[in-house]
């Protein structure tokens, strides 16, 4: 049986006081989620659609990835309307996503927003995942280098995420994984810091916990401008282990859910 062993880590940066990233890395499911908002509301975002998914993904570990990272991103959607129609303040509060998730024999990524996936693979790093910026817009038309992208004034402003809109839906397919391979997930904090050819230098070198280490130290000493998550683990195949996962950042703290009740209702409906 497939699964996926893996550490993980959130610090909150050099310049914000708040930490508004979560993550979550588990047997069968590592997710990061990137908040943003006003007061608390960036921390209640990312934990909610952090916690949503991942509890989904928990309680369905036997169904297809596909179709259970579907589900777990609308329920998020619902989950931040509601947090909203609760609160008028967390107005305007959003997450990026990007989750894998397995039910032991295949694979799926869901991602939304601007956090990243890559999959390090016979000593290669491969992005799996497509930025939903302004700025990738301009890269794919032409009007902007790859290169010019971490110095753009505009780099952050993200064109899809988890806000509330059930009518978004983020982009979910099956991912080939096979053991051996390793998993990386980062929010900004990271990827805008550490170039990608420091990334897969850093993977190639280090085994997953000193890697993560290394990569949350690289993005600090680059200055550190943001929230900084990354979740690493290398597929595996054996017995399944029990075990429920790490919680990282706004997620380790479940007074940022809007409703811990709401996946479980759910599951028994």
């Amino acid at each position: 049986m497939l699964r996926i062993s893996g550490t993980g880590a959130s610090h909150v940066g050099l310049v914000r006081e708040n930490n508004e990233d979560a993550g979550f890395v588990g047997p069968t499911c590592m997710l990061v989620a990137d908040g943003v908002g006003g007061g608390a509301a960036g921390e209640v975002a990312a934990a909610t659609a952090a916690y949503v998914v991942a509890a989904t993904a928990l309680l369905q570990a036997d169904r297809d990835p596909v179709t259970v990272l579907h589900a777990g991103v609308a329920l998020a959607q619902q989950q931040l309307a509601h947090g909203v129609a609760m609160e008028a303040g967390r107005a305007g509060m959003a997450t990026t996503l990007t989750a894998l998730m397995t039910d032991g024999r295949s694979f799926a990524l869901a991602h939304i927003g601007d956090s990243r996936g890559y999959v390090f693979r016979n000593g290669g790093l491969t992005r799996v995942t497509r930025d939903h910026t302004y700025v990738q817009d301009l890269v794919e038309a032409g009007s902007l280098d790859e290169a010019d992208v971490p110095m753009h004034p505009w780099r952050n402003v993200v064109m899809r995420s988890v806000n509330g809109s059930v009518g978004e839906r983020a982009d979910v397919r099956a991912l080939s994984l096979a053991p051996g391979d390793r998993v990386l997930i980062a929010s900004d904090g990271v990827t805008d810091l550490v170039a990608e050819p420091w990334i897969e230098e850093i993977l190639a070198r280090k085994q997953d916990d000193a890697a993560v280490e290394s990569l949350i130290a690289a993005a600090l000493g680059q200055g550190g401008r943001d929230n900084i998550t990354c979740v690493l683990a290398t597929v595996i195949d054996g017995p399944p282990v029990s075990g429920d996962g790490r919680l990282l950042g706004a997620l380790a703290d479940h007074t940022n859910v809007v409703d811990l009740a709401a996946v479980r209702a759910l599951d028994s409906a």
